[in-house]
């Protein structure tokens, strides 16, 4: 038997995070120059236009189809019986384009880490690959059954398995590809390369952080459930940005706009494997964490690994979205509303729940670096990943779409 509020309410939380998209777009064409902007919009909408067709064909069967402990099963255009794995109530198309958006989400992150020097068909290629196995395989084991979810290992909405394998190709696809003309000196210092619209970039974020609700809500089983994600997914952030903001204050003078702006996507990662099993303190200790740690993150790809992401993607959603599946680890408590909690070390659970999470966190980086950094190769060996130096100063908007401006 369907129900009409279930089903409604998981469409509503798909809306809301396809309207991420939107907002990903406008906070990566903000953070890097006006020149390519078109470029970005470009990339943001085939992530999704090619992810659609490419989950639907094979990555929802891969991901939730009956099979192993390691991988789904093929089951192109999701013919198949998925009752077992339904929310209560909610039809299976209802709940495929739910997790559609999700995909595309995963496949999203990584436009703003390899911005502004990645040739377009390149582009699209990863982005099929991201979509078609790599996220659905290391998914099946966190939501579809497979070995991981038999573990305990608990990533409510994503931190590991959307944001975590998103910020690892985003990692290894901007080491692979190199730092953008100009970005360092003849001494490896790093230059600052400004972006041309903090506005786009705000306006992006607070897109963001409202899709974020759907995100993590559409997935609440009990109102007392969707009660506290909603909280823990506000505070978080909020702390993060705080934090954030004090630290760069005393650090360099006065508060970072940008950083503060990443800082509360960052909040946003870090919350979203626990929103439903830590309580009201437990998010606001691991919204804190996680705003000093997209400073570090920055500092850390800028002057000791060499990285280049422009707009601090890898700082965002791979190191918040580690630290955010440990802190479950941390922070669960049996008070929240959830089903199978267990009380995490500093509520007296012990190393267990921690333990499993660990263990998840290192399996799904060996098997995202490994798949990515081989489909970069390939890439890179063929085709190529980056465009030439002079298409890069000219711009990819005029070099790549034959665009004078976006504007």
């Amino acid at each position: 038997m369907y129900s009409s509020v279930n089903t409604i309410w998981v469409l509503v939380g798909a809306a809301l995070v396809f309207l991420m998209q939107a907002g990903f777009a406008m906070c990566e064409a903000g953070f890097t120059r006006a020149k390519n902007t078109g470029n970005i919009l470009m990339k943001n909408l085939m992530d999704f236009c090619i992810g659609t067709p490419v989950y639907w064909l094979l990555g929802f069967g891969l991901m939730f189809a009956s099979g192993g402990a390691l991988i789904g099963g093929l089951d192109p255009m999701v013919q198949g019986d998925y009752s077992a794995i339904l929310p209560e109530g909610v039809p299976l198309f209802a709940y495929l384009i739910f997790q559609t958006v999700f995909c595309a989400t995963s496949a999203t992150i990584v436009s703003g880490a390899m911005a502004e020097r990645t040739k377009f068909l390149s582009y699209c290629i990863y982005s099929f690959c991201i979509s078609a196995f790599i996220y659905p395989i290391s998914g099946h084991w966190i939501w579809g059954g497979g070995w991981l979810s038999d573990l305990g290992f608990h990533d409510f909405a994503g931190s590991t398995a959307v944001h975590m394998v998103g910020g690892i190709c985003a990692c290894i696809g901007a080491a692979i590809l190199g730092p953008r003309l100009g970005k360092y000196d003849k001494d490896g210092k790093p230059r600052a390369i400004l972006g041309h619209s903090l506005s786009l970039g705000a306006l992006g974020v607070f897109i963001l952080w409202l899709g974020w609700y759907g995100f993590n809500g559409a997935a609440a089983t009990s109102v007392p459930q969707l009660g506290t994600i909603f909280l823990t997914t506000t505070i978080a952030p909020a702390l993060a940005t705080v934090s954030c903001m004090i630290f760069t204050w005393i650090k360099y003078g006065k508060p970072d706009v940008s950083m503060c702006l990443n800082a509360s996507l960052a909040g946003l990662v870090a919350i979203t494997a626990g929103c439903d099993v830590v309580d009201a303190f437990g998010s606001a200790i691991i919204g804190i964490v996680a705003g000093l740690l997209v400073c570090f993150g920055v500092w850390l790809l800028d002057h000791v690994l060499h990285v280049d992401d422009p707009v601090g993607a890898v700082a965002v959603h791979c190191l918040n979205g580690l630290w955010g599946t440990l802190a479950v680890g941390l922070f669960a408590t049996t008070s929240a509303p959830a089903n199978d909690v267990y009380d995490g070390l500093f509520y007296g659970g012990g190393f267990t729940v921690l333990g499993t999470q660990a263990l998840g966190v290192i399996c799904i980086l060996a098997w995202t670096s490994v798949t990515i950094a081989l489909t970069f190769f390939i890439i890179k060996k063929t085709i190529g990943l980056r465009v030439s130096a002079e298409e890069e100063v000219l711009g990819l908007d005029a070099t790549e779409h034959n665009l004078p401006s976006a504007y």
